[in-house]
């Protein structure tokens, strides 16, 4: 009956632990939502950021960030709503400008609104410059513009032969046109970037002295394409934190794949003034990153900046999570997350740390729920080998936590690469380079190295070496059990199905795997499917031959030196003597 207290004790501490590293928001490929709302706490949001524009008069830029905080339900949005909304109405002519811009007010003109607009309080701004009396009063006014980085780019109208737009004098020329008037005003009225500006200065030179124009007309494309979904204060608040042309390229084709997603991009760019760094996870996590992006945005810059910095998805916790964060464990759940925050490598070591104490206290707890043996098995019980088995079940059993628990774990990669284009000279529009589709055969498969084929295969490698392990201890147990060494010989063949444990692993992994694959419930490479079975092989191979071999031989001597009994004779005991 003692040994009851003991295993309630146990259990209890366990399940403690347990729950405690389940509140730890620390992961492996992921950041936890719990995080990014720590770091977001006492720096701008959306809505003061909003404010502050609106107070600048940037009515655009603000319009922008009080759709990303309505997305996100932030508090406050009510506040900035009416501020923007009472801009928008004092200054209707502010749909093209987004905000007061006299000089250009002044040698464009206004435009009415566009009939087919889908936002009747913003006009892009490539609706207003691709009409003719407006495309044409820009170029005039930029002949004029004493910057030499216009007039390079102006010089640009006299090339014939292009890759993407149609020439400037040709019939389709108001596309080009459009996009130099574009570039050109935002170089006239130094609205880019020192290192953008002099990137397109020189991508136009080398152009009009007859080198490649494709680059250069990629740029306008990315301008044109950013400016046919913003209006010009959008546009030029956007591009102008824009440090280089690749990262332009990437906003661009960004913000085409996630139109939806402009506010919470453009509100992103806004709050860290990192364009390249925001690009750079929206290429990553092609899937998932606009939405993460968009969740953090509802924390603050500093959750903004934070979820950049980790260059990992967002982990939201679950329900049981959240209840713990207002029970009896909430201080903890406190301390856990800012350390998370802080130090999150030393957090994680601390939750598999917890982990592995609540899997050791668990295997105790069941060690002392068991009943005692029975006089006949006394011989056979051996001081200290069950805290061996404790430490081996609590590391299987942290593993099959971290299986069930870490999020992202075995995710394929989402990084979206741009399509391969080839563009010939004096072809006038870009050829797609295609390639016959072919379907994946098995060496295809076979070459697949993503993180969840290695994730897979080290996680066969670490059960066969658990497996391999526990055939160690329970050698080396049956050799020190107070036996005879004929009883130590059948208590090993009793064993066998133990030592050949690991060869039924490594064909249910296999087995297991290929249905996943063929059904296509899981995407897995067959190299991993197959490592399954090569581990097992391995591990049982070297147990068998350079440990239990050994051992049965020495055994087998030992029998053999020990006196056999005769007919009639009185019968040897099976046990060992002690002295």
């Amino acid at each position: 009956m003692s040994r009851w207290p003991w295993f309630f004790v146990c259990a209890i501490l366990g399940l403690a632990l347990l729950a405690c590293g389940f509140l730890v928001p620390a992961h492996l490929r992921a950041i936890d939502s719990r995080v990014l709302e720590a770091a977001g706490q006492n720096t701008p949001g959306l809505v003061a950021r909003g404010q502050a524009l609106a107070d600048a008069q940037k009515l655009g830029a603000a319009q922008l960030l009080l759709a990303a905080a309505q997305e996100q339900g932030v508090a406050g949005r009510d506040r900035l709503g009416a501020t923007v909304t009472n801009l928008a109405q004092q200054h209707p002519d502010w749909r093209v400008w987004g905000g007061p811009e006299p000089r250009l007010e002044g040698l464009l003109g206004f435009g009415g609104q566009s009939a087919d607009s889908p936002r009747p309080d913003i006009q892009p701004f490539v609706d207003f410059i691709v009409r003719r009396e407006a495309r044409e009063k820009a170029l005039e006014s930029l002949q004029s513009s004493p910057r030499p980085s216009v007039q390079e780019l102006l010089r640009c109208r006299q090339l014939t032969n292009m890759a993407i737009f149609a020439p400037s004098d040709s019939a389709s020329g108001q596309a080009f046109d459009a996009a130099l008037s574009t570039a050109g005003l935002l170089l006239d009225d130094e609205r880019l970037a020192d290192k953008l500006r002099d990137g397109l200065s020189a991508l136009a030179t080398g152009a009009n002295r007859g080198g490649n124009s494709a680059p250069l007309e990629q740029a306008l494309m990315d301008l044109l394409s950013l400016g046919e979904r913003m209006n010009w204060g959008q546009l030029a608040a956007f591009v102008g934190r824009i440090e280089d042309t690749e990262t332009l390229r990437m906003l661009a084709h960004l913000v085409r794949e996630h139109e939806g997603q402009l506010p919470a991009i453009f509100s992103a760019v806004e709050l860290t003034g990192e364009p390249s760094a925001v690009a750079k996870y929206l290429m990553k996590f092609d899937q998932s990153g606009a939405g993460d992006l968009a969740l953090s945005l509802r924390f603050g810059a500093g959750a903004v900046n934070e979820l950049l910095q980790r260059n990992q998805p967002v982990h939201q916790p679950g329900f049981g999570e959240r209840i713990g964060r207002q029970g009896p464990l909430a201080a903890f759940a406190f301390l856990a997350v800012n350390c998370s925050l802080r130090s999150p490598w030393i957090a994680l070591m601390f939750k598999w740390f917890l982990y592995l104490w609540s899997g050791f206290l668990l295997a105790a707890a069941m060690h002392f729920a068991r009943p005692a043996p029975p006089a006949l098995e006394e011989p056979l019980q051996v001081r200290g080998f069950h805290v061996a088995r404790e430490v081996l079940f609590a590391l299987g059993f942290l593993l099959v936590v971290l299986m069930l628990s870490e999020p992202f774990l075995a995710q394929q990669s989402q990084k979206v690469e741009f399509p391969f284009r080839l563009r010939l000279p004096g072809v006038g529009a870009a050829v797609p380079a295609g390639t016959p589709s072919a379907q994946a055969t098995l060496m295809n498969q076979l070459n697949q190295t993503s993180p969840g084929v290695w994730l897979t295969m080290l996680l066969f490698f670490v059960l066969q070496a658990l497996i391999y392990t526990a055939c160690l201890v329970k050698l080396a147990e049956i050799k020190r059990q107070r036996v005879l060494p004929r009883v130590k010989l059948r208590l090993l063949e009793n064993e066998e199905h133990l030592f050949d444990a690991g060869l039924y692993l490594g064909f249910a992994g296999t087995i297991v795997s290929l249905i996943l694959v063929s059904l296509h419930i899981f995407q897995l490479s067959l190299m991993a499917a197959y490592s399954s079975t090569s581990f097992g092989i391995i591990f049982v191979s070297v147990f068998k031959i350079f440990h239990l071999r050994p051992a049965r031989r020495t055994m087998l001597l030992q029998a053999e030196a020990t006196p056999v009994e005769t007919v009639g004779s009185p019968a040897v005991p099976a046990f060992a003597p002690t002295s």
